[in-house]
């Protein structure tokens, strides 16, 4: 049994967003971090090794240096780490990043037993489509949004979180789920796991490995691959300072209904 986890680095959004004039993210000048919900993705991944032995591979789509986010997941827990990285890669959108993820997940193999585990979505874009494509491309079912996972033999029950409540989902594998941040707390890296990871192989995958698959195509992956354009992207302005009123409350009422009337709000 294997469970195949899918992660991505991403610029760290909660510092200052860098904007190319283009109107792309400046990822060069910006600190990268394990994407949030993959790292519950891990965990998942992990828990599921604890429970039953399995094997971890790590699969991640970006350029040479990802492989330090990697060695990070395999410090984690991770038993193996592929690095699927190649120029014609380069500029993929949603669609084509799930065909050539899809297509990596095929070279690894599947077997009848296995997960594959995703987060929701990434913080750089915030679509939740890479996962979901990557199960439809594969032909698996599908469970997202996933705030609690047990598996019982060969079935695994999913408590799916939805806007106004939850939904319980049994789905066999092999099957890929999508993994929130409510369903745990990622462990951290432990001494031994560093030691272990720092001298560890990983597997890199590039174009001329996956391009005798059917999904990997000249006209599918990379930007001409990629049907969505990006009009505009922009830091928005900063708000200015606040403004604290002290008093009692009876004064700071008076005051705000002062405020608020000298600008014509009230």
């Amino acid at each position: 049994m294997k469970a195949i986890v899918c992660v991505k680095q991403v610029p760290d959004t909660s510092g200052k967003v860098a904007v190319k004039p283009d109107g792309t993210l400046d990822r060069a000048s910006m600190q990268a971090i394990i994407n949030p919900d993959d790292l519950n993705a891990v965990e998942a991944a992990l828990k599921l090794k604890d429970e039953s032995g399995c094997q971890i591979i790590v699969v991640t789509m970006g350029p040479p240096p990802a492989m330090g986010m990697l060695q990070e997941v395999l410090a984690m827990g991770a038993d193996q780490a592929v690095l699927v990285s190649g120029r014609e890669f380069g500029g993929s959108d949603t669609y084509a990043t799930s065909q050539i993820l899809a297509a990596a997940i095929k070279k690894i193999g599947v077997d009848q037993d296995d997960v594959i585990f995703c987060g929701r979505q990434a913080i750089d874009g915030d679509t939740a489509q890479v996962g979901p494509q990557i199960g439809e491309k594969l032909g698996l079912p599908q469970v997202t949004y996933a705030a609690d996972i047990h598996k019982d033999g060969d079935v695994i029950t999913v408590k799916r979180m939805l806007e106004d409540g939850y939904m319980t989902i049994r789905v066999k594998p092999p099957c890929l789920l999508t993994c929130i941040k409510e369903l745990n707390t990622p462990r951290f890296m432990s001494v031994r796991g560093i030691h272990r990871a720092v001298n560890s192989e990983i597997t890199v995958f590039d174009y001329d490995t996956l391009k005798d698959d059917p999904l990997i195509e000249k006209t599918t992956i990379g930007l001409s691959g990629s049907p969505t354009n990006i009009l505009t992207s922009f830091t928005p302005p900063q708000k200015g300072a606040g403004t604290m009123l002290e008093g009692d409350s009876q004064q700071t009422c008076d005051k705000l209904a002062g405020i608020l009337a000298d600008k014509h709000i009230i």
